[in-house]
């Protein structure tokens, strides 16, 4: 089957997917910082060098040289090539690659753009419905008492309920049935045809981080008991409910001033805290947060309050998400509201309560133990079975040893059992739950140690001028023969003819970006903790050192070249070669 695929597939397939997860699947990662190491598949190395930067959605083998993003990895593992990945990861992603077929250029740039135009235009319709509509209107002014100005800035609206207004409207503007049912808005009906989605409800649209309406949700206002109190948009090429973070684009400012944030069940309840003047708050779709919503969220701040309803919904999605947070690196807690109110019924009450309890949380694990606690009579030997089988299966899956150790020693008192006993249990749970890691099934070659040497010096002494402007004066006499490969040609080219080049990464060509990224995260293992005047030393080891590997590489294929059968003048050019490298090599040795 053949795709003319472009970068669109490409890009969709990398936001859908963690470089860490695809990668842990071969390699064994284990959280360092921002980044995660793990022994190289590539050799049979003991001591860790393989990294994966999260952040950058890069990975890099120190032991081999090699490095690459995603797709790079599982062309090395499986021994495909690049749509033989693309497949795999698509596959993997939930992608149908069918819907790229045949698209050239920016095709699928302008289709997402059109659903963006579409549903700003239903937005905009619904908000005009919703001005005539005195049940909406009762509902949202009197019933959650948000004024007018909160309702326009959120743009509230209501859907009429008759059949296909929306839709007729949309198509009056130019829109067809396909664009309608791709951003959601449309629906089959029981007895045929095409109908609008939301009928008779109150609209609150989904907006991503840049304030774009990607979807909706839809409450209910009518008293049915056999329909469902809220609909939300099924997932589209612009929503996804496992990424997206309801009411981020207002509250982004907020988190980042406030320094946390705080993520509760409902939209309603959202709207309510920005209204009362608490705007770090925002929702997902229930309470399934997933490790997408928390990457989001850690952008702006790592502090991540929880309010969720206390129920066992709310139990069980914190117990879900305390790995997850672990493994992201954000620090999670939980709110808890006294008498089992919801957010929305407590700040109409009293605001400032509201917001004293949002700034006493507590740690999330803490709190997990606080509620099992309750639940289970942890004196019978019944009981600390129950107990440690929930609770333990959450402490063993944190990425921290030492808050690892802190959760063990803590039970140990608790339960009045002793560690080794805990840690008995554990290796129970981690027998059960190890993840069989894939066998590569690509063959592939580790260079010679000279070359992985020759890479690891270019490489360093690039990274050390990408980053200090000061000691690009130390790639003055290194030539693009001196360096191996296109990429790092091209780099050095770069910062020779941008010597003011400010590290902004958007300066540098497109087909340069991995490589920047792979190297930049050599620069966090190796030198960022380094004063200039040691990186000035280190620039100057790995100028001369190039320089050295150079001279010798190229002597070795002119003293090649001398015993093959060469006429006088061939000699003699050759031996002029060798005299030149020979006075290179003497006035940067040493420096």
């Amino acid at each position: 089957m053949a795709y003319n695929i472009g970068m669109d597939a490409v890009e969709d397939v990398k936001q859908r997917l963690n470089i860490e997860d695809v990668i842990g699947e071969y390699v064994q990662l284990k959280r360092s910082g921002r980044n995660f190491k793990g022994l190289s598949p590539f050799s049979s190395e003991r001591t860790p060098s393989f990294m994966v930067s999260p952040e950058k959605q890069i990975w890099h083998d120190f032991s081999s040289g090699k490095g690459g993003n995603v797709f790079s990895f599982v062309m090395e593992m499986e021994g495909l090539d690049f749509r033989g990945a693309l497949e795999l990861l698509a596959r993997k992603a939930g992608i149908d690659l069918d819907q790229y077929r045949g698209q050239r250029g920016s095709s699928r740039t302008k289709e997402k753009e059109r659903l963006y135009e579409a549903l700003d235009l239903a937005a905009k319709f619904y908000q005009v419905h919703f001005s005539k509509s005195q049940t909406a209107l009762r509902y949202v002014l009197q019933k959650r008492q948000f004024t007018k100005a909160t309702a326009l800035e959120w743009r509230l609206g209501y859907a009429p309920n008759t059949g296909r207004a929306l839709l007729e409207f949309l198509k009056s503007k130019g829109f067809d049935e396909k664009i309608a049912q791709a951003a959601g808005l449309t629906a089959r009906a029981y007895r045929g045809g095409v109908q609008d989605m939301f009928r008779g409800r109150l609209m609150i649209p989904l907006q991503d981080p840049q304030g774009r309406v990607i979807g909706f949700t839809a409450r209910l206002l009518a008293d049915d008991p056999n329909a469902p109190k809220y609909i939300n948009t099924s997932q589209t090429m612009l929503y996804d409910k496992s990424r997206h973070v309801y009411g981020l684009h207002l509250a982004k400012e907020a988190i980042r001033q406030k320094k946390y944030s705080v993520v509760a069940e409902g939209n309603l309840d959202v709207i309510a805290s920005h209204q009362a003047g608490v705007r770090q708050v925002v929702a997902t779709a229930g309470t399934a947060l997933t490790e997408a919503h928390l990457k989001a969220l850690a952008r702006f701040n790592d502090d991540v309050r929880l309010c969720f309803d206390a129920d066992r919904a709310g139990i069980n999605a914190t117990e879900r998400a305390i790995p997850i947070a672990s493994r992201v690196g954000v620090s999670l807690s939980v709110i808890t509201i006294p008498n089992g109110k919801d957010p929305d019924e407590l700040i109409r009450q009293d605001a400032k309560t509201w917001q004293h309890i949002i700034e006493t949380p507590q740690y999330a694990l803490d709190w997990l133990i606080d509620r099992y606690q309750k639940e289970i009579d942890i004196t019978s030997a019944k009981g600390k079975r129950e107990f440690t089988d929930i609770v333990l299966a959450v402490v063993m899956r944190l990425n921290d040893p030492v808050e690892k150790d802190h959760y063990m020693q803590k039970l140990s008192k608790l339960l009045g059992v002793s560690t080794q006993a805990l840690v008995g249990k554990s290796d129970q749970y981690r027998q059960k739950t190890e993840v069989k890691l894939k066998k590569p099934k690509g063959s592939f070659s580790i260079p010679d140690k000279a070359t992985i040497d020759y890479t690891k010096t270019q490489n360093n002494l690039l990274v050390i001028a990408l980053t200090q402007p000061t000691l690009r004066r130390y790639l003055d006499p290194i030539t693009d023969h001196m360096m191996q490969g296109d990429e790092q040609k091209k780099l050095l080219d770069f910062l020779k003819t941008h010597p003011d080049f400010n590290g902004d990464i958007k300066q540098i060509d497109q087909d340069l970006s991995d490589y920047v990224k792979i190297i930049s995260v050599l620069y966090e293992e190796l030198y960022q903790d380094l004063e200039l005047t040691e990186l000035q030393y280190e620039a100057a080891r790995l100028q001369a050192h190039l320089i050295e590997q150079y001279v010798k590489t190229q002597k070795n294929r002119l003293s090649s070249a001398l015993h093959a059968n060469v006429d006088d003048a061939q000699t003699k050019s050759l031996l002029e070669k060798v005299k030149y490298l020979d006075t290179l090599l003497k006035a940067y040795k040493g420096t």
